[in-house]
């Protein structure tokens, strides 16, 4: 019998959560296989964030917003058969490609739910989050969440994207905002913990302590512009690609060339792009 139950269910919330949750479902598997499944580009950090999370044979442990589970399926196996792991997720299609990539372990279990509400009845030795922190439209209530179901001297372990050295997203981010100026959600802006200083301070005020931030910069190529381009295009989410559509053709190119000048400084000889990705982990403990 499990020895964790959730005492609250999943709740709408607010129109951007639901706008987030409805996003995720429709580009869950996309997300999966071009980033998680292979642990490409930033996803590289996930060896480095089970590391420093130090999780022993026979923790219970959370994996909150786990996606379609990359850091859950290596949770399992460092827990070992006398742990446990816990799931959490918004996006019901994300759940269903975690349940199918993880397997049939006997102790994971996964739960739909939002991370401002959820509740268990037992604590756990450590709550992971890897990329995710920066959709939390209110980061403290989650945060001071995730306090209150953590063990006394437990470990929080968080991974973000840093703000300035993320080129990837900034190259063309850039410049389409400034062809379409609300082409993303103004709140919460996704970048807003992006550097060792913030990010420290946005868990000493949920009440952490003991808080160690390191930053690691990977590398990441897209292949050649025509690639990065393409792909950009190809995976776009439905609300997306309607401003991006709502755009004139002399538009998209315009846009098309700022972009290309924004991946020039990253571009090989061979025309190969390699993208320098910077990323910020956390520790922090329930003191």
């Amino acid at each position: 019998m499990n020895r964790v139950k959730t005492l609250k269910k999943y709740s709408k919330g607010t129109k951007y959560k639901q706008r987030t949750i409805s996003v995720w479902n429709e580009v869950a598997r996309f997300y999966h296989r071009r980033w998680a499944k292979d642990e490409v580009g930033p996803f590289g950090v996930t060896k480095k964030l089970l590391e420093i999370s130090k999780i022993k044979k026979g923790d219970s442990v959370l994996d909150l917003a786990c996606g379609t589970g990359l850091v859950t399926k290596k949770l399992i196996r460092k827990v070992g058969k006398t742990g446990q792991v816990f799931a959490i997720d918004s996006s019901e299609s994300a759940i269903k490609i975690a349940k199918k990539w993880v397997g049939d372990a006997k102790n994971i279990y996964f739960v739909r739910g939002d991370a401002e509400t959820i509740q268990f009845n037992t604590k756990f030795d450590v709550i992971t989050c890897q990329f995710a922190l920066f959709f939390f439209p209110n980061e403290q209530i989650v945060l001071k969440n995730m306090k209150k179901i953590l063990k006394k001297n437990g470990i929080i372990a968080l991974s973000i994207h840093g703000k300035y050295n993320v080129p990837y997203f900034d190259s063309i981010l850039n410049p389409i905002k400034k062809f379409i100026p609300d082409y993303l959600p103004q709140y919460p802006e996704m970048d807003r913990f992006g550097t060792k200083e913030i990010f420290k301070r946005t868990l000493s005020k949920a009440g952490f302590q003991k808080i160690v931030v390191r930053k690691i910069t990977f590398q990441y190529s897209p292949g050649e512009f025509s690639d990065y381009w393409g792909n950009y295009k190809r995976y776009l989410s439905k609300p997306l690609k309607e401003k991006f559509n709502s755009l004139s053709n002399y538009q998209k190119r315009n846009l098309k060339e700022m972009v290309l000048d924004n991946t020039k400084q990253y571009t090989k000889k061979n025309g190969t792009i390699v993208f320098p990705w910077e990323v910020l982990v956390l520790t922090a403990r329930n003191s």
